[in-house]
């Protein structure tokens, strides 16, 4: 999962940057509004960490237009304001969730986790498609409640088509999603990656729909 903070401290950004990375996400980062706009207005983000008080165009702003362009990713209001004022109008201009400075990391990574989940209609963190199971808080996946360890970026491959269960996805989307904007993709490198987590999932869930991508299902579920 690929998500853009739009942070201007230096520091605070870094420190999201590496908390969130360490937790298995691919991660964008903009120092100001105007970047910020840009990448999120260009770049397929499945969530947004978004300071308020940014140079150039505002986080307020930021995310109005955003919204009203179309651009539907969860956002996290992330700010030192908190007046309830300032609060409604957040989510008034289209926010997902709120959080104030100072925070704690795990209740940051708590909220994303759970934005990302309601955004794919999941309701807990655990995540099933017939034996496989992802629990998303422990970054821990087992089938027929074996663990299989995985890498980084297989886990990260297998948590998107999780999330999206049932949908046929591009190689290019799971490119977009599964790195950064400065990463030399290449979509061939996705087959590679699916062909080893077929062979240490041992199960038949992940089906190769020809000429259009991948889905992850169980079989009688038709894919």
């Amino acid at each position: 999962m690929r998500l853009l903070v739009v942070e201007d401290d230096p520091d605070l950004a870094r420190q999201l940057k590496a908390g969130l990375e360490d937790a298995g996400y691919v991660v964008d980062a903009a120092h100001n509004g105007e970047d910020g706009h840009f990448l999120g207005d260009t770049e397929p983000y499945d969530g947004v960490v978004l300071d308020l008080g940014l140079p150039k165009i505002d986080g307020l702003t930021v995310l109005e237009r955003w919204r009203r362009d179309g651009r539907s990713m969860p956002v996290l209001i992330l700010t030192a304001r908190d007046r309830w004022s300032e609060k409604v109008a957040g989510f008034d201009a289209g926010a997902d969730d709120y959080l104030a400075k100072p925070f704690v990391m795990e209740e940051l990574l708590a909220r994303i986790r759970a934005l990302l989940r309601r955004a794919a209609g999941h309701a807990t963190n655990e995540l099933e498609c017939g034996p496989l199971l992802i629990d998303t808080r422990a970054a821990r996946v087992t089938v027929n409640g074996t663990a299989v360890k995985l890498t980084s970026l297989e886990y990260r491959l297998l948590t998107y088509l999780m999330h999206h269960r049932g949908r046929v996805v591009s190689r290019i989307e799971l490119t977009e999603h599964l790195y950064d904007q400065d990463f030399d993709r290449d979509s061939n490198t996705v087959e590679v990656f699916v062909g080893r987590l077929r062979k240490k999932l041992k199960v038949n869930l992940i089906q190769t729909v020809r000429g259009l991508g991948y889905c992850l299902a169980e079989p009688e579920d038709g894919a």
